[in-house]
Parts: structure tokens; sequence; C-alpha cells
């Protein structure tokens, strides 16, 4: 997954999801919960790459900052909850599933 494209229709995929552009920015692609509202993707390009911020598991953060540089503090989100996913390439897509996966089910 390295596209924007990619990364939206991944997460359209998913049951119950609509694909939501809130800010005055068209960079910006949220993926949603239909029943509540929340967002499980942030989709956005910077520095020229596709990021994606994803709520994580308490207590993973850490780890998964620690195993791959291309995990981050999430950008413009908190930091204890959420991380930025750069698409470099350099994350396994089992690990890219499972990050989307667990930040869909957390807001749901």
């Amino acid at each position: 997954m390295k596209s924007k494209q990619e990364a939206i229709d991944y997460c359209m995929a998913y049951d119950n999801v609509y694909e939501d552009h809130p800010f005055k920015d068209a960079n910006w692609t949220l993926i949603r919960h239909r029943h509540n509202k929340k967002t499980f993707a942030w989709i956005f390009e910077r520095e020229d790459h596709i990021w994606i911020n994803v709520k994580c598991e308490p207590g993973m953060i850490e780890q998964w900052r620690a195993e791959y540089e291309s995990i981050v503090p999430a950008y413009h989100l908190n930091k204890d909850h959420w991380n930025s996913v750069i698409l470099d390439g350099s994350i396994s897509p089992t690990d890219m599933k499972h990050l989307i996966n667990t930040s869909y089910e957390m807001t749901k």
C-alpha cells in the first residue's frame, strides 16, 4: 500500500464506513464509521509520502514506533493514542492491515 487511493480503497472495504472530507484542505481524507461518525483512518500526503493516522492499543504505541522508523507520533492527533504510518513500503502488508483493523475496532 503506497498510494492514497490504495489506502482509501482498503479502508472503504470495512463494513458501515464512509469517506469524508471535512476540512477546506482537499489533502485530507477521513474514513469514518457510519453509526457513530468516529474516524478510524486519517489519510493525507505529507513530505512526498502518503500517511495514515491510526488509533493503537494502549501499551503498543511505543512498540510500533520502535519496530518501524516509518511509524511516528501522530501528526495533528493525540500522540498517546494515535500513530502516523508513513507509507514508504517499509511496513509489511500484514502489519499494515493489523494497524488499520485495530484502529477500526477501537473506534467502533
